[in-house]
């Protein structure tokens, strides 16, 4: 166990090779997640690393953190394993596992929950239906067997989370009409995000979402420095026209966010930026452009949220956005995740004409001396 940090981001080589569907993520980015200096989930986190070895070969990783922040709002003594990506051996998931938990009991939790990479604010869940299709940005991909190694490991499911797909087009009767009585309300606003005010209108959409998901199954809210990092990292990527921020009265209600699909425009760099990868990339963002985004937040204050009046205010978002991303010759996008058990989420995006495509799932396991 253990090894460099090489061997942590290059065993996906082994272990995806071949499967049309993986995109292997940038390594800058992922070296900056693992960094605690650069990742501001370290300011309430700590975490460490596991890689497996056989005859010499890197056959597996894991990650094992614990987010003081969940432990403090839960009280759960619940850890968390991330990164897993094994071959298809019993043996080495169970060993990889097995050593993320001795981590986590020596840190007094009682609880190991996953995959977490590293935070729910981060990609979360193991794929277990849509293995066919590519992963949108910030979301993992993995083999069909993962999920069956895991379980056999002693972990059971405890949440399951849905992805959707969506084609941009003509929004369906019943949201155009809902469109127009937003549109037609005197005291309702709406506008883009603004570049030149970034990281004001991140932190505003932070604060809706936070009172949005607040209520939410292992909600964990966002630190001020996780916001400030949040929009340095848009800068590059977000484009306003698939972004909408709704005022009431003058007061910020509602928001929702999607982003470029940077995995269709770094399908074929396996990681590396550099020497040749960031031109690429750069010219498929800003001049090609790219051809599917993924809708990461869509959230309404809950003052709002309760009141009959403005039950139209997600589709609303939908079809702006909708607009948004015909204009900048987006053709489809991924809505989610959601959870499994939020109905009305759900029905809402049905509602759109999404359809449900990707499964992905959060495991549980009691450790040693803990509680079930």
């Amino acid at each position: 166990m253990g090894g460099p940090v090489g061997d942590f981001l290059n065993v996906v080589d082994y272990i995806y090779g071949g499967d049309p569907a993986y995109v292997r993520p940038l390594n800058i980015e992922l070296k900056d997640r693992l960094n605690p200096r650069k990742n501001p989930f370290f300011e309430h986190g700590e975490g460490t690393t596991f890689c497996a070895y056989r005859n010499g070969w890197c056959v597996g990783r894991v990650t094992a953190q614990v987010d003081t922040l969940h432990v403090e709002r839960y009280r759960d003594a619940t850890g968390f394993f991330g990164f897993l990506d094994t071959i298809d051996d019993e043996e080495v998931a169970a060993e990889l596992l097995g050593r993320a938990e001795s981590w986590l009991r020596a840190k007094g939790m009682k609880r190991s929950r996953g995959p977490l990479s590293l935070s729910i604010n981060e990609e979360m869940g193991c794929l277990v239906e849509g293995f066919d299709t590519p992963p949108y940005i910030l979301m993992p991909h993995h083999r069909p067997y993962q999920g069956g190694l895991i379980e056999k490991a002693g972990y059971q499911k405890v949440k399951d989370v849905f992805a959707w797909k969506y084609e941009v087009g003509e929004p369906n009767a019943r949201v155009k009409r809902a469109h127009d009585e937003v549109k037609a309300m005197p005291e309702v606003s709406s506008r883009t995000m603004s570049l030149k005010n970034l990281a004001k209108d991140i932190e505003l959409a932070v604060e809706v979402l936070n009172d949005t998901m607040s209520e939410n199954w292992g909600f964990v809210p966002y630190t001020r420095s996780e916001i400030t990092k949040m929009a340095a990292d848009f800068k590059l990527l977000l484009m306003p026209e698939i972004t909408c921020i709704v005022s009431i009265d003058g007061e910020p209600a509602a928001v929702a966010v999607a982003l470029p699909n940077l995995n269709e425009l770094v399908r074929d760099i396996d990681g590396k930026l550099f020497p040749f990868g960031l031109a690429k990339l750069l010219w498929r963002l800003k001049v090609s452009g790219p051809q599917s985004a993924r809708l990461i937040v869509l959230g309404i204050r809950k003052k709002w949220r309760g009141m009959r009046k403005y039950a139209p205010l997600s589709a609303f978002m939908y079809a702006e956005m909708n607009d948004g991303g015909k204009k900048m010759g987006i053709r489809e996008g991924e809505l989610g995740w959601t959870l499994e058990d939020n109905g009305r989420m759900n029905a809402g995006i049905q509602l759109m004409g999404a359809k449900k495509y990707k499964t992905y799932r959060v495991y549980e396991k009691a450790l040693a001396n803990g509680e079930a």
